[in-house]
């Protein structure tokens, strides 16, 4: 999350317009005025350019974030990253369904936006936190739920390993 963080901040993202080294979003205190540690659902944008979901419709990760509220100047630019595509992954019910409700969405964030990435889908910047999901060990439930040996964050580096390896 910090990693997004710093993204939006130096410009490499949103990056609309092809504008790079322009801030043009940020983030702020969560709504709910505390500390935010649990899993959410994200609805996957399919039609994103994003290199990373590639393939993916929802998943469930960990959230840990106390200024994770995505935030824009105004609702030009907020519209823009939708009619773009640029925004990948939103806060949603379980059934996938986006929405600004707590506890679904954590903190607020302006679309229920969860990651976007720059126009060419190569710079990605995400608040929950895939890399605590690699395994099914790293599951709340993972004594009571089957899932599969590999956790669900897995995919996104996949994905990206897998673009690298085709197309650099």
């Amino acid at each position: 999350c910090n990693g997004f963080q710093l993204l939006v901040k130096m410009g490499l993202i949103p990056a609309l317009d092809l504008r790079y080294g322009l801030q043009q979003a940020s983030f702020t205190f969560n709504d709910s005025g505390h500390f935010e540690d649990r899993w959410v659902w994200l609805r996957v944008n399919p039609r994103s350019k994003c290199v990373f979901t590639q393939g993916l419709e929802g998943i469930y990760l960990p959230v840990r974030h106390g200024e994770g509220k995505f935030v824009t100047q105004n609702e030009a630019i907020l519209k823009k990253l939708f009619e773009d595509e640029q925004v990948v992954l939103q806060y949603a019910k379980e059934d996938l369904t986006p929405t600004m409700e707590y506890p679904f969405n954590p903190n607020g964030s302006y679309g229920a936006i969860a990651g976007i990435c720059d126009p060419t889908g190569r710079i990605f910047g995400i608040m929950p936190h895939p890399e605590a999901f690699l395994h099914f060990t790293n599951h709340p439930r993972w004594r009571r739920e089957k899932t599969g040996e590999l956790g669900e964050g897995v995919a996104m580096f996949y994905n990206a390993v897998q673009y690298v390896r085709k197309n650099l």
